[in-house]
């Protein structure tokens, strides 16, 4: 049977289990599609599987429990949070860190692949495997099924793993946790969720018994209210036995506890909630509305609800856009949506980032918006975008089907499985929305608006900010602004006229002067008339896909010192005006139904060209269009510069509060020593340098010429379909003389032995900040064996100061080579700990960074890095996004772009005494840079002795 064939059968199929829009019964399910296979063991074991092949070799699996934090008693608050950590630390078949150590030395990493997370509702374990050795699923399966039943939970792994959760919540703290742990009760209305936030409670933490976590396991983990998820590169029946082998045997407990779920009150009438603190950086109002109890049913129905929640939040959140750009804007943020509280709860909310206004202007606009919508409701132009934006992205999905990674796929079972969102497949949604989409009208959106924000509904209007601006409002006072705002009288929304395409085709097009394959990488180069030069990489990867991009050298360094804050703002303020006579919104308007985005940005040595687009014409030339006009010329408008230099004074007036803002600027000065080019934030002197016709003159210095750059266009598309383009829109950018090569500035990391300590914050948290720095000879070879051995330091972040020493929950080093704009390197690392354990943990780096240059890793560890990097790259190699990255690099750097095919290679032959030579050679303990962030008052905090 034919492919085409086949497809066509399919189609059919597919097509047949959704009925015409006129006999779709709402109540009716949605039928599971024929993509996945979901079955129920005899014990109640939920499972889905599915075969997909992105990425090759990979199997995506998940563990999920309907048993969260929201079941604890009291005296397991944090609990089913402990219990996910101690799954990775001893169970029946694996001893402790075994587990890790084994998952490691099949080249996966904990955090970034291996991974787990507890919610209120659920705990849910996620394990990428790969599979091209029969041996790594079969012990995939085994480690599932220890977690399900057979974690051991012995005495001296419950101590061990309390350190580890406790500098975790220790992590948390700071004004973030404040809010929350304030607003909670009011926000879930004094329900269950409100006094089960997942971190728990650190007496319990500390106290509580292995058998208390135990009784927490016995009770919930349990297979009827579990899911196992397969997706990825398995035989659908091979994974259906293996789920059979290592789960039909659970059983579930006697006298099973019964799973509830807890209600959320509805609200009656308007309440406040007011919190300021002095480490708030921003200040935000928030409008909530009561609660609402809209389970979702899988049925179609459920599914037309959804649709419509969706098409009056995208209208909604672009009108609030626009009360942004306002001149004299009411705030300098809004959005608004329904919050999903749980799976079964959703709260209409609305919030806005305050600007020097202050909250009652901004509390006056989000209601007379919402007014607006009561009074008169949207419009037939808006409902038709939504309409287009909501079915464009819908149609991209389906596009990029067979490409679409397994994890996402894993992801929505997921979701299934614990709120019940429908899985009929991409194939059918598609075709489901193209059928209902027409039948919704814009009564039907208007109504539903009215609904989930009724001017009579209960609300609850937040005010949280910081005491730097003045004297927060009183509660008694926000209640009377919303009040007031209930039944305000609006005027109807004017529709402005707009064009459905940014510009027309250049008249007269630039022609391709030069053309050259390079059969090997799969590459077609061109030359165009005006000396543009671009690089074609037709790829199937992943569908509906192209991505374009573009470096030279140049950027903010080309200008003056004083010249700095207007060129760090130059692309942003240029690209949020917009092009010609359309500001940023109009262009977002025009450009409805079209999966396209461009914009340019000035690096710090390199002007920037960044875009992605469907693989349709009608995308493609809109990235085209979008970039052609980015070269036209700057759209001037006072307008978005003084919104925009507005909520720049705001954030640089309250930045300082922040403690992590204060320490992230010491560590800048400490190791530039204050130079004028350091990468650091904006300070109000800069704000004061601030001029719109100043930025839009250095934009232009830089992007209107594109001399000297290389496109490269990386996706699926047609060599020959996309000439046509290449050739009208990047053939005919200007291309007059400008600087092209970078300007050394003098910036560079400080020498010798310096150390800093910042005191800031009151929580019991501090953090340390180690940076090597100095010369180095650059080299693609270098640029690896650098990479090899903050790898190798990162697994001794986790096995020995995290679960040896316990001295910290996370950490990670970052290395690199540069070339620019001197031969040089940097290790910078951060890791938060107690402010007792901040000379602990100082010594057991350095006492690391000794053995690493004293013996180099362990083979054991070199091993671990290789066998990451190979999954890594075997699977870079099939993205888009690597290919464009290393391409663009390659021009940069004038190295051979061929090397991506042949990296393995040189992976494979790295030696311990390799990374051992880096650690020696950059690892130098004369000359580092070390900032210590310690809270006020602490009696223990000062800095670490010399080394």
């Amino acid at each position: 049977m034919s492919r085409l064939f086949r497809t066509a059968l399919l189609t059919a199929a597919i097509l047949t289990t959704i009925p015409p829009a006129s006999a779709i019964d709402l109540n009716a399910p949605i039928p599971v599609g024929p993509q996945v296979k979901v079955g129920k063991l005899p014990n109640g074991l939920t499972y889905y599987i599915q075969r997909n092949g992105k990425p090759e070799h990979k199997l995506e699996l998940r563990l999920v429990v309907k048993a969260g934090s929201v079941l604890e008693e009291d005296d397991q608050q944090g609990l089913a949070h402990m219990l996910e950590h101690l799954a990775f630390n001893g169970s029946t078949h694996f001893k402790q860190q075994d587990l890790v150590s084994y998952l490691q030395s099949i080249g996966l990493k904990v955090g970034a692949d291996l991974n787990a997370y507890t919610g209120p509702d659920e705990t849910v374990y996620t394990l990428p495997v790969p599979t091209d050795r029969k041996e790594n699923v079969d012990t995939a399966f085994t480690m599932l099924e220890d977690w399900a039943h057979g974690i051991l939970l012995s005495p001296e792994a419950v101590d061990k793993e309390r350190a580890i959760i406790l500098e975790e919540a220790r992590s948390h703290k700071g004004v973030v946790q404040r809010v929350q742990l304030a607003l909670l009760p009011k926000a879930y209305n004094n329900s269950r969720y409100a006094s089960r936030i997942p971190i728990g409670k650190e007496d319990v933490i500390r106290t509580a018994s292995p058998d208390t976590v135990r009784r927490f396991y016995h009770d919930w983990y349990r297979p009827d209210l579990m899911a196992v998820i397969v997706v990825g590169d398995i035989d659908p029946g091979d994974a259906e036995r293996q789920i059979k082998m290592h789960f039909l045997g659970l059983q579930n407990p006697a006298g099973e506890r019964p799973r509830n779920y807890s209600d959320i009150p509805a609200r009656k009438g308007t309440d406040a909630f007011v919190f300021t603190d002095a480490e708030m950086p921003v200040n935000r109002v928030g409008l909530t509305f009561s609660p609402r109890l809209e389970p979702n049913l899988g049925t179609y129905g459920s599914y037309r609800d959804k649709t419509i929640e969706n098409l009056y939040t995208l209208m909604l959140d672009l009108r609030l856009a626009e009360l942004a750009q306002q001149p004299n804007p009411p705030f300098m943020f809004g959005n608004g949506g329904n919050d999903p509280l749980t799976a079964r709860y959703k709260a209409f909310a609305l919030g806005a980032v305050l600007g020097a206004g202050g909250q009652a202007p901004a509390l006056a606009a989000l209601q007379q918006e919402l007014q607006r919508v009561r009074q008169y409701g949207f419009t037939m132009p808006e409902l038709e975008r939504a309409r287009k934006d909501i079915l464009t992205g819908l149609e991209h999905g389906y596009n990029e089907r067979n490409t679409t990674d397994s994890a996402a796929y894993a992801a929505e079972y997921q979701r299934n499985f614990l709120a019940n969102e429908s899985i009929p497949g991409v194939e059918a949604e598609y075709h489901l929305a193209q059928a209902l989409l027409p039948t919704i009208s814009l009564e039907d959106v208007n109504a539903a608006a009215r609904k989930a924000f009724a001017a009579d509904a209960g609300k609850l209007v937040t005010f949280i900010g910081g005491t730097k601006a003045g004297p927060a409002p009183t509660e008694q006072e926000l209640v009377a602004e919303v009040t007031k705002g209930e039944h305000a009288q609006v005027a109807k929304r004017e529709e402005k006229a707009l064009p459905t395409h940014l510009m027309e085709r250049p008249a007269k097009p630039g022609t391709i002067v030069a053309e050259s394959q390079d059969k090997k990488l799969g590459l077609t180069r061109l030359t165009l008339s005006n000396g543009v030069k671009v690089i074609l990489k037709p790829s199937d990867f992943r569908k509906d896909q192209v991505l374009l991009g573009a470096k030279r050298y140049g950027g903010q360094t080309q200008f003056d010192a004083q010249d700095m804050p207007n060129a760090r703002l130059a692309s942003s303020l240029a690209t949020a005006m917009g092009v010609r006579d359309y500001n940023q919104l109009d262009m977002q308007k025009i450009l409805t139904g079209r999966n396209a985005a461009a914009g340019v940005n000035l690096g710090t040595y390199t002007d920037e060209i960044g875009g992605q687009s469907g693989s349709s014409r009608e995308d493609l030339e809109a990235m085209f269009q979008m970039l052609w006009l980015r070269f036209d010329g700057v759209r001037r408008d006072e307008n978005v510069y003084n919104a925009i230099r507005n909520g720049v004074t705001e954030l640089v007036r309250n930045r300082t509060v922040s403690p992590e803002a204060r320490f992230g600027d010491a560590i800048v000065d400490a190791i530039y020593g204050g130079h004028p080019y350091e990468p650091r934030s904006f300070v109000p002197a800069d704000v004061a340098k601030i001029n719109l016709d100043r930025s839009i003159a250095l934009y232009r210095q830089r992007f209107a010429s594109a001399k000297g750059l290389t496109f490269v266009l990386v996706g699926d598309f047609d060599v020959a379909a996309i000439k046509p383009l290449v050739a009208a829109y990047l053939g005919t950018l200007p291309t007059p003389d400008l600087p092209l090569n970078f300007r050394d500035v003098g910036l560079r990391e400080s020498r010798g032995i310096i150390k800093k300590e910042v005191l800031a914050g009151t929580e019991p948290k501090s953090v340390l900040s180690l940076t090597f720095s100095g010369p180095a000879k650059w080299s693609p070879a270098e640029s690896l064996r650098m990479s090899a051995l903050t790898e190798v330091m990162n697994l001794r972040v986790f096995s020995v100061l995290r679960e040896k020493d316990g001295l910290i929950y996370g950490g990670q080093a970052r290395g690199t080579v540069e070339r620019i704009p001197y031969e040089h390197y940097q290790i910078g690392m951060q890791m938060p700990t107690g402010p007792d354990k901040v000379e602990k943990l100082v010594a057991a780096v350095f006492g690391e960074i000794d053995d690493l240059k004293a013996h180099g890793p362990t083979q054991a560890e070199l091993d671990k890095v290789k066998a990451n990097w190979r999954q890594s790259y075997r699977q870079w190699q099939h993205e888009n996004n690597y290919w464009l990255e290393h391409l663009q690099s390659s021009l940069l750097d004038g190295t051979d772009p061929a090397r991506l095919l042949t990296i393995t290679d040189e992976i494979e032959k790295l030696s311990v005494a390799d990374v051992q030579r880096a650690a020696q050679r950059y690892l130098d303990k004369k000359n580092y840079v070390e900032v210590v962030l310690n809270p006020v008052g602490s009696a223990d905090a000062k800095s670490a002795s010399t080394h």
